[in-house]
């Protein structure tokens, strides 16, 4: 008898709420099991199939690793991370604090590094990491100060890792997303202004995005590494 394939697993971060749950959501529906890690616990039902948080804080490496080690199903091979968990407070020069600058850089920028060196720790060769940048990497964005410089940091990271995994065929790769209609951009009252800004007209679905994670973890992309996907309507074009 012919052994069975492993399945295999992604790990996706911020997988609570907003982009992270719905990157889960289209993972499990494609067939993919998934360590969902987020600093809340929760649950949900997607595709007949309940999907739990492990609660981690991504700036705590050992807790990262911990998670990994204790939820990482036996007969499962780690095929993809999706870095998802972010945040973004706003800032300025004029009110910036220290505080808030690590703590945006700490979840933004050491939050990738730590689940990305855990995560490839146990990873087979051949897979695949995917880090969620912004457009606000690319294009200013008046009140981010710090935010729009930890997603620069991200688009490097991605550059730096994918030629320091290349070795082990792992791609490296990321998205930067512009206006999406999650819970946290719809409460800050501006998405209706922004997509009137926008050249398609609207701002995007989590489902439009999600499905980038898809396509860049399969074979379709295999060719592909160090390179960021902004996804913006044309809002942001390099």
């Amino acid at each position: 008898m012919s052994a069975v394939a492993p399945r295999s697993t992604a790990v996706v971060t911020g997988a609570a709420s907003g982009m992270g749950r719905s990157a889960a959501e289209a993972l499990v529906k494609e067939g993919w099991q998934v360590l969902a890690l987020d600093r809340v616990a929760t649950q949900y039902e997607v595709a007949g199939e309940t999907v739990r948080t492990v609660p981690v804080d991504v700036t705590r490496r050992d807790e990262v690793a911990a998670a990994i080690k204790a939820h990482l199903h036996p007969d499962s091979a780690l095929r993809l991370v999706a870095n998802i968990a972010g945040i973004y407070p706003p800032s300025t020069l004029a009110d910036f604090t220290e505080d808030l600058y690590r703590r945006v850089f700490d979840v933004n920028v050491l939050g990738v590094l730590n689940v990305t060196a855990e995560a490839v720790a146990v990873m087979p060769d051949g897979g695949t990491v995917l880090n969620f940048a912004s457009v606000d990497a690319f294009a200013v964005s008046p009140g981010q100060l710090i935010y729009g410089a930890s997603k620069a940091a991200v688009v490097m990271l991605t550059k730096e890792l994918a030629l320091e995994l290349a070795p082990r065929r792992i791609r490296v790769n990321a998205i930067a997303p512009g206006w999406v209609n999650t819970p946290g951009n719809a409460a800050t009252g501006r998405m209706t202004a922004a997509a009137a800004g926008i050249p398609l007209g609207r701002v995007a679905e989590p489902e439009e995005i999600a499905r980038w994670i898809i396509f860049l973890a399969g074979p379709d992309a295999s060719f592909m590494t160090g390179e960021t996907i902004v996804l913006s309507g044309g809002d942001v074009i390099r």
